[in-house]
């Protein structure tokens, strides 16, 4: 296995890897520095099966489930459907996931750690790959914030809000999701995280509060909370923190929650099909010192 990066604020292209083989040891250690150091794996190149995808992400921790029961393999239910196809008159997968930027499971007390994507279709026009993933780097975010900045918000919390971002997909014109149910909210209360945090890979400070879920700074007044998200979430989403990965047939994506925000490109018509599998790996193993002592040093 070796590891080309991009040479952009994130992302690295890993080689010599085939899926449908267990990950060595070695590799694993090897991809978990990577991650922390540039946030975007792409392996490109894959032809596997969703056990296979399982599998593979096991190996960075346990898997979430789905809310809700749909847009799930039905073989093997960790893995998660994103597609507009539709069969039989029936949408396949969920279409509109990821359409604005956000980090995943960032609205659970345990946090997201990554999401492992492959793509079985990618549309295309004219020879050219639609539905890129934007990506931005939230450790560079939070380098360059002022020092007062930093200084103010220094201990403090947000509350992140699934329900949030599931309203914000929802109200979409092409969208077919339906409101969660006082059920289906209860599944998923409130978290609260502070607003900067290490890195559990690379030990950086993070800025870890994201325009999809996070929704109020606790410690802080109703008005300015709102005025320094709203000031958060336009500094980290500046141009000089941003990376696109443009999909091919083949490719396994995985990306650091902690280290990163993400967001979908919808620029694909609902006749040119977009497929991909999904697993969102928690964060609980990435912080216990027990996997970190045997894993990141080995790294």
């Amino acid at each position: 296995m070796r590891i080309e990066p991009t040479g952009a604020i994130l992302g690295a292209t890993v080689q010599g890897l085939d899926l449908r083989q267990p990950l060595s040891d070695a590799d694993f250690a090897a991809m978990l520095k990577a991650l922390g150091t540039h946030g975007v794996l792409r392996i490109p190149g894959q032809s596997i099966d969703a056990a296979q995808l399982r599998a593979f992400s096991r190996r960075f921790g346990s898997i979430q489930g789905s809310v809700t029961g749909k847009f799930h393999h039905k073989e093997v239910p960790e893995v998660g459907i994103l597609s507009n196809v539709v069969e039989n008159g029936e949408p396949i997968g969920i279409a509109d996931a990821g359409q604005d930027w956000h980090t995943d499971m960032s609205y659970t007390q345990t946090k997201g750690f990554v999401n492992v994507l492959y793509a079985v279709k990618v549309p295309m026009r004219d020879g050219k790959p639609l539905g890129d993933t934007l990506f931005a780097n939230t450790v560079a975010a939070y380098r360059d914030l002022p020092e007062e900045v930093k200084q103010r918000l220094a201990g403090m919390t947000a509350r992140h809000d699934f329900n949030k971002f599931w309203e914000k997909m929802r109200i979409r014109p092409v969208s077919a999701r339906a409101p969660l149910s006082p059920e289906q909210r209860a599944k998923r209360p409130p978290a609260f995280h502070p607003v900067f945090m290490p890195h559990p890979i690379s030990g950086e400070t993070v800025l870890y509060c994201n325009p999809g879920y996070a929704e109020r700074i606790m410690e802080l007044p109703e008005e300015e909370s709102d005025r320094m998200l709203s000031y958060l979430f336009a500094h980290q989403l500046q141009e000089k923190y941003l990376w696109a990965h443009q999909w091919t047939v083949g490719d396994v994506l995985i990306w650091d929650h902690i280290g990163t925000l993400h967001n979908a490109i919808p620029d694909y018509g609902p006749n040119e099909e977009r497929l991909m599998l999904r697993c969102q790996v928690m964060a609980e193993t990435i912080f216990d010192e027990g996997f970190q002592r045997q894993w990141l040093k080995a790294a």
